[in-house]
């Protein structure tokens, strides 16, 4: 089996068509879906060495449309999608990690969730504090991974 270096326009064209459908557009929020050509050319320039996974769940999306996926009545894809999600496996994980990544780091969609649209570093962000009892059955096992020396 060969690794995709890079995805085919019809698998360029199905990713644009499922990020749609992971993310929508909403007007009510005003941000763009992860179908935006923005956030499709972020994940195109940083899939590395997630490609072949994408080809390859692009390729299962595909066959179980049995043509290019954007190329399906909307009706149609909604139950593909359905079957995708029940049998793509690690694949269709690693696609769908791909997209909310790339989506959720998109500076509208950063400020529409009153995120400041920058690195996190050096200022960092705060987080409220958690409840950190919550580590207690984890703690109770004891140590588990050999002591650096």
């Amino acid at each position: 089996m060969s690794v995709a270096t890079e995805l085919t326009s019809a698998q360029r064209a199905d990713l644009r068509t499922i990020a749609a459908m992971i993310v929508p557009a909403s007007d009510e929020y005003k941000v763009p879906g992860a179908d935006d050509p923005v956030i499709q050319a972020d994940m195109l320039a940083t899939l590395g060495r997630d490609t072949a996974p994408v080809a390859q769940a692009l390729d299962h999306l595909a066959k179980l449309a049995g043509m290019p996926l954007a190329e399906l009545e909307p009706a149609r894809r909604d139950a593909v999608a359905q079957e995708f999600r029940a049998s793509g496996g690690a694949a269709a994980a690693t696609l769908v990690r791909v997209v909310l990544q790339c989506y959720y780091r998109d500076d509208r969609v950063l400020r529409s969730l009153g995120i400041e649209a920058r690195a996190p570093f050096p200022k960092g962000h705060v987080l409220p504090e958690g409840d950190w009892s919550l580590l207690d059955p984890v703690r109770a096992r004891g140590g588990t991974l050999r002591r650096a020396t």
